[in-house]
Order: structure tokens, then C-alpha cells, then sequence
């Protein structure tokens, strides 16, 4: 009777879990269609909502170097060939360890994310900003940012996957500072004149799609295989701890 008390227990506990999940996944999805669609139809209210962030920010770093400054070393911290860089050393660290499954995973969702940045692109086809006096240049299209998207599902992948080898009380501290520098670059590239606040918020919200989507499916497959449901606090793959560590 004790066993199976916890056995429901257990099982409620994972199906609020789950329910928070799709919650987010699911308001962060209807959030980027409104972002989408008032980008698409050129919603007066959010282009001068656009604009005029755009053109205080950038009055600001002409008159600022140094702010310029640091919001170019923290737009090149997010730039695609660091994360590519970055990437590319984790997943041979993963397959070294023999963990494919999780350099997988990584592939995947890391590579699934840019083309899926190129492809809404292509598809919204909207225009950089236009600045008189511009501090900061970039090629192609604008929404959504590839820095932003790239940042939150970066960062979300190396947490979910080394957080197994972080101390519980770090996990926290390695949570806000993945959240604090997402935010940053974001920030950066609006800064810089080369986004619009809407081409960062877009980029958040299908970011967090794309990663709670790819993470479910993680999970499933862990399933199939017959592996317990694991925590999110605990990381993709917690029994893999001491394959992770250096």
C-alpha cells in the first residue's frame, strides 16, 4: 500500500511538471504568432514602438563609446561562430565520454534552432533598421535575431546538460547568469541599431519553443529505452554525472 501511495504521488508529481511545461511551451508559441503577425502586417503600434527604442538607444551609444564598446564584446560573446566553436568542443567531449545520445541532442537541437532562425528569415523577410549614423553593421534579414535565438537555446543546452556535474547550490547561480547573459546580448544587438526590441522577443519566444519541444522529445526517448523520467532540475541525463565530469 506504501509503494503504491508513492507510485501516485510520484505520478502526480510528474504530471504537474509536465502540465508547467506545456504551459510555457504553449503560451511562449502563441506569443510568437502575435509577435509574428504584427511584425508581418506591419502594425503601426509596434513600429513606432520599434523604432523609437532603436533611435534613443542608438542616440545613447553615439555619445557613449564605451557602452558601445562592451555591447560589441558582448554581441561577439554571442555571435553564431562562437556557439558553433562552443558546440563543437562540447559534442566532442560528449561522444569522447561515449554519451551519444546527449551529443545528439546537442547536434540537434543547436543546429535545428539556425536553420529554423534562417528559415523565419527568409519567410518574414524584414529589414534591419535604418540609422543615419550606424555604430554597429550586420547582413541579412532582421526578425527574429539570430543572436537572441542562438543565446537561449545556446545556454539552455549546456545547462540541461551539464547540470548534473553542477553543485545544487550553484544551480541557481549557473540558472541567473545563463539568464542575465541571454538577456545581454539580446539587449546588445538592439543597442547596436542592428535589431528591433520585436526581432529580440520573437527570437526568445521561439527559442523557448524550439528548446522545451526538443527536450520533450529527449525525454520520450528515454522513455522508449526504459530509463526513469528524470527531473528537470536534475538535467537530461543525471545517472550520466560522473561520465560528464573532466
Amino acid at each position: 500500500m506504501v509503494s503504491q501511495d508513492r507510485e501516485i504521488r510520484a505520478g502526480r508529481r510528474f504530471g504537474t511538471r509536465a502540465l508547467a511545461v506545456f504551459a510555457v511551451a504553449f503560451t511562449a508559441a502563441v506569443l510568437f504568432i502575435i509577435v509574428l503577425a504584427l511584425v508581418a502586417s506591419s502594425s503601426p503600434s509596434l513600429l513606432r514602438l520599434d523604432r523609437n527604442i532603436s533611435h534613443d538607444l542608438h542616440t545613447f551609444a553615439l555619445s557613449h563609446p564605451g557602452f558601445t564598446s562592451t555591447m560589441r564584446f558582448i554581441s561577439d560573446l554571442g555571435s553564431g561562430y562562437a556557439w558553433w566553436l562552443i558546440f563543437a568542443v562540447v559534442v566532442a567531449w560528449l561522444a569522447y565520454r561515449r554519451l551519444f545520445r546527449l551529443a545528439c541532442f546537442v547536434l540537434v537541437t543547436g543546429i535545428g534552432s539556425s536553420l529554423l532562425n534562417s528559415l523565419l528569415k527568409v519567410t518574414v523577410d524584414r529589414a534591419r533598421p535604418n540609422l543615419a549614423d550606424p555604430v554597429a553593421v550586420a547582413a541579412g534579414k532582421s526578425f527574429p535575431s539570430g543572436h537572441s535565438q542562438s543565446a537561449i537555446v545556446g545556454y539552455g543546452i549546456l545547462l540541461v546538460v551539464f547540470l548534473p556535474v553542477i553543485p545544487r547550490r550553484w544551480r541557481g547561480v549557473a540558472i541567473t547568469a545563463a539568464a542575465v547573459m541571454t538577456l545581454l546580448i539580446g539587449f546588445s544587438r538592439i543597442a547596436l541599431g542592428v535589431h528591433f526590441l520585436s526581432d529580440v522577443v520573437g527570437a526568445y519566444l521561439i527559442g523557448t519553443v524550439w528548446l522545451i519541444g526538443l527536450i520533450s522529445i529527449f525525454r520520450a526517448w528515454r522513455r522508449e529505452i526504459g530509463k526513469p523520467p528524470a527531473k528537470v532540475a536534475e538535467g537530461l541525463e543525471p545517472e550520466s554525472r560522473q561520465r560528464l565530469e573532466p
